[in-house]
């Protein structure tokens, strides 16, 4: 009854407020009225439920009324954990910050006693990153320690270059690098000073090196402050001055004769620092490509390693043909300048390759002269045969090298993977075309079978164009968005930004789901595979369009009409540590080396290693990648620890997975090919028709869930 008794009285508030607002109405109208003249007007009708102060009274004689709202207490919201829960939770996650680990320090205060000052390899030494890129543990061909060693042998070619000793001799055991050269030798009344002191070289004076790759002053010095243990010695004319340092500390120099019959030059040893490097090993394939490459950049240079040799008669003509061999459609394409070199050919593969180079540098990320490499091909090609064949109907299927040298190189970063100088452009683009126009005017059946290779191009291109629309008008009706897609805010084109940016290839909406709770929303995109995807090898390329799955990823990484519209720095291919997850892995990697090879050769697929098994106790869990590491976790731990293992990404937990995703801390294995050549045969033998070979090749090498033990 209460409640009855206060809507009555709500409801007379309300009549009395509509009174008054209606009376102030009526004022103020006849206080109008005032300023004008009157007027006769005809009675008005009245409106049904109005009165004729305007109140409305449709509801006053109502027999029943509307029964109030009645406000229900909300109901309390589910917690999964406590509020005493949730402190130890968050008092957990602030004690896993790294900077922790130490402990804390007063702050000291801010004066003069405070300034302090590095000397170059000290400096080095704290900011590494600065000088060789990357640390790393020998695993990736870009890590630390082969930087320190192209930077000794970028010395030793560079007194090559201008003339000087056409052998080098390298010798790698036991993580202990040895280079000898047979050039002119660093002067030896400034050999610790030039391998110890950044700026300082005679690479500055283009009187004594005028195309040399190092041009920054740091390369030995940086070798010198993150080496353990590092000598130097210089042979010129019969003496011989030496210096020895560790961890770019000078500990002793002598200088003496030396034995009759030397040959001047000089000669290198380091072994990279366990301190900085952590442990580490020489991958000797790796090693091996970077020799390959000076060899071939650098006709009539001999080099060995560990007695093995490297040496090129016909340079970029050579590195094409071991390359590629049989594949190519016409006879290997070559022009040979004073400052500009390339070689090139097509093949039916699909994409673009190239290896442009600098001085001898490899430029793995390219840079002006393969931007102006590319641009006078084609205007090379349409010159000659007087057409207007468009860029990607003549690039497509082209494997190509070049090589320019130039005075002042600019190199985005010390590691010099890409050239900056804007000014060789012009020179570059004339130089190629018309290179290459006389070139195909020499050799008239290449340049037939290049024109066929052309329209070929051309007509699938069309082909394609029809079935792109086709595919894209059935997304656009599934869905505006890519379904299979869990995107990251920042991409490659955001610069800076999406520099870091990455998308995992998972399998299976648990995986994916575990992923997408764990990633950093800002650079991490999820994409989802149902299963398994179609085989597409010797498939078409119109093929992946009307494969629903294969044309989502396409879309999802932004590559449906070029490759260098990839929208991620990296492509994570994140699969089950199974045989089933082994075998989507491969499947992938078939559609991605079939069609978008680009993207393998330029570095930018990976494969997530995430852990086999997890050791642990009550107050330690140890993560172990290999069988060798889980068992020294269970010696650690001792015989009441607890052994698991992972089947599948699925079943880690979310807050667990954080650690195998977060770029600091996971393991990546970069997806490499050492030659372009044997990439048919491979996929021919594991994706193609099941021989008899194939099969005796599985079951000799298949393990089964019983093998794996735990």
């Amino acid at each position: 009854m209460g409640g009855i008794d206060n809507s009555k009285k709500s409801a007379g508030a309300k009549a009395s407020a509509a009174k008054s607002t209606a009376k102030k109405s009526t004022a103020k109208t006849v206080s109008e009225k005032k300023t004008t003249p009157a007027k006769k007007t005809a009675a008005k009708k009245p409106v049904a439920g109005i009165d004729e102060n305007g109140t409305f009274r449709a509801w006053d004689n109502a027999k029943t009324k509307a029964a109030p709202k009645k406000t229900e207490a909300a109901a309390p919201v589910k917690r999964g954990t406590t509020a005493e829960q949730a402190a130890k939770n968050l008092a957990a996650a602030k004690a896993a910050d790294p900077s922790l680990k130490s402990e804390g320090k007063k702050l000291a205060a801010y004066d003069d006693s405070q300034i302090k000052h590095l000397d170059a390899l000290e400096h080095i030494r704290l900011r590494s990153g600065m000088y060789i890129g990357r640390l790393g543990d020998g695993s990736n061909p870009n890590d630390g320690i082969y930087i320190l060693l192209k930077e000794v042998i970028d010395n030793s070619i560079d007194e090559f270059i201008v003339g000087f000793g056409n052998k080098i001799d390298i010798q790698i055991q036991d993580n202990r690098v040895k280079v000898r050269d047979y050039g002119r030798g660093i002067p030896l009344g400034k050999l610790v000073e030039c391998v110890s002191e950044i700026n300082t070289g005679a690479k500055y004076n283009d009187d004594v090196f005028q195309f040399s790759v190092g041009m920054n002053g740091v390369g030995t010095k940086a070798v010198n402050a993150l080496s353990s243990y590092f000598r130097v010695i210089a042979i010129r004319d019969g003496k011989a001055k030496e210096a020895v340092f560790e961890q770019g500390k000078l500990k002793s120099e002598k200088l003496a004769a030396t034995k009759p019959g030397t040959k001047n030059g000089t000669y290198f040893e380091f072994v990279p620092d366990e301190t900085i490097f952590g442990k580490y090993s020489f991958n000797m394939e790796y090693v091996e490509k970077r020799l390959w490459n000076y060899a071939y950049l650098n006709a009539g240079l001999t080099l060995t390693l560990n007695g093995q040799p490297y040496a090129s008669k016909n340079g970029l003509f050579d590195l094409l043909t071991n390359e590629l061999e049989s594949e190519s459609l016409y006879s290997i394409g070559s022009y040979n300048g004073l400052h500009l070199k390339f070689a090139f050919t097509h093949t039916n593969t699909y994409g673009e390759n190239y290896f442009s180079f600098v001085n001898g540098q490899y430029t793995s990320d390219g840079g002006t002269h393969l931007n102006a490499f590319k641009e006078g091909f084609i205007k090379g090609v349409n010159d000659f045969f007087h057409e207007s064949y468009k860029s990607e109907d003549i690039r497509e299927g082209i494997t190509a090298a070049i090589l320019v040298k130039v005075k002042d190189p600019v190199f985005e970063s010390q590691t010099k993977n890409k050239l900056g100088n804007t000014d060789i452009r012009q020179w570059v683009v004339g130089e190629v075309q018309s290179g290459l126009d006389d070139w195909l005017h020499k050799n008239p059946k290449a340049a037939e079978m290049l024109q066929k290779k052309i329209e070929a191009n051309e007509k699938l291109r069309t082909e394609l164009s029809a079935v792109k629309k086709e595919a894209k008008e059935a997304a656009k009706k599934v869905s505006i968005r890519i379904p299979k897609l869990d995107d990251c805010r920042f991409h490659l084109e955001d610069g800076a930004k999406g520099q870091n940016s990455m998308i995992f290839i998972t399998e299976g909406q648990s995986a994916s789901g575990v992923m997408t709770h764990s990633r950093d929303a800002n650079t991490q995109a999820i994409f989802s595979l149902r299963g398994k995807p179609e085989n597409m090898y010797g498939k078409k390329q119109s093929d992946i369009y009307k494969n629903d799955e294969l044309y989502q990823l396409m879309m999802a990484l932004g590559i449906e009409n070029s490759v260098e519209n990839l929208k991620y720095s990296k492509i994570v291919i994140a699969t089950d540590a199974d045989n089933d997850g082994f075998h989507i892995r491969n499947l992938v990697l078939t559609f991605f080396l079939g069609y978008f090879e680009e993207l393998v050769t330029s570095g930018r697929v990976w494969i997530l290693e995430t852990p086999l098994f997890r050791v642990r106790t009550k107050k330690e869990n140890i993560y172990c990648y290999s069988e060798d590491e889980r068992d020294k976790a269970q010696a650690k731990l001792g015989k009441n620890c607890e052994t698991s293992r992972f089947k599948g990404l699925g079943e880690i937990n979310p807050s667990e997975f954080r650690q195998f995703i977060d770029p600091k801390t996971m393991h990546l294995t970069p997806v490499e090919i050492s030659q372009l050549k044997i990439v048919p045969q491979l996929l021919s033998f594991y994706m193609g028709k099941n021989t008899p070979e194939r099969r005796h090749f599985i079951e000799e090498h298949l393990l089964s869930n019983a093998d794996i033990d735990v």
